[in-house]
């Protein structure tokens, strides 16, 4: 637990299973960094608890009656501003994946996660990480590497073909206006450790720096490259051939 959080990161569980939801509850309830303030089980029910209750972190099903957990995001953002928001899902759908994320989830762990991972994963988001489960960022990789990068009005001249490659990606020519050119050499270097995945904390030991420098770092590559999380500055990267 942060040093700098005197209160345990209050929580709406959001999954129309009630076996599920229930269990979910009780095995965060155990955790001292955590406190379940509300439960719904549809999107509308979602809402009105979150707009009543205004938890720090909302956990979201994508699978529900009526209104999708994505499709209701926005109105769950709009109940509760301050709230962050992550997918739970059993859907390894990269659709719905990147769906997620450009709907504003700050994060996307499916089901099959184990608690205390869960519970570390909601600290890391609360602390301002964005979080995707480790099977679904290499799926987010590739779907990345299929899509071909916007990032400059200068047309690209192509590189052969490599030959024996199933799947290759032309590195993108930059713009000199982008803001990737504004970052310093060790913004530079920790934007590359967020897209492939490095937690603060795992960056602070490959750099031999501070968890609390990393954070700053973070934070101003976000206000830099004008990005609202974490993964979003992961795909940022990865479309400018970074990792």
């Amino acid at each position: 637990m942060s040093s700098e959080r005197t209160a345990p990161i209050r929580l709406l569980v959001v999954d129309d299973h009630n076996l599920f939801r229930r269990g979910l509850v009780a095995l965060l309830s155990q955790d001292r960094r955590l406190s379940v303030v509300g439960e719904a089980g549809d999107a509308s029910a979602a809402q009105v608890s979150a707009a009543k209750l205004a938890p720090d972190l909302i956990l979201l099903d994508n699978h529900l009656p009526g209104v999708s957990g994505i499709d209701a995001i926005a109105g769950l953002k709009q109940a509760a501003p301050g709230a962050r928001i992550v997918m739970l899902t059993v859907s390894e759908n990269v659709d719905d994946l990147a769906a997620g994320l450009r709907a504003g989830a700050d994060g996307y762990l499916l089901k099959t996660i184990d608690t205390e991972d869960l519970a570390d994963s909601i600290e890391r988001i609360w602390d301002g990480d964005s979080v995707v489960s480790p099977e679904m960022m290499g799926k987010l990789v590739g779907l990345l590497r299929e899509t071909p990068a916007v990032v400059a009005p200068a047309a690209t001249v192509p590189a052969p073909p490599a030959a024996g490659l199933a799947l290759t990606r032309n590195t993108p020519t930059l713009d000199s206006r982008d803001p990737i050119h504004t970052l310093s050499p060790r913004e530079t270097e920790i934007l590359k450790l967020i897209a492939r995945g490095d937690s603060n904390k795992l960056i602070a030991r490959a750099l031999d720096i501070a968890e609390t420098t990393v954070k700053i770092h973070v934070q101003h590559i976000l206000r830099k490259l004008d990005l609202a999380n974490r993964v979003h500055a992961a795909v940022y990267a990865t479309e400018r051939g970074m990792v």
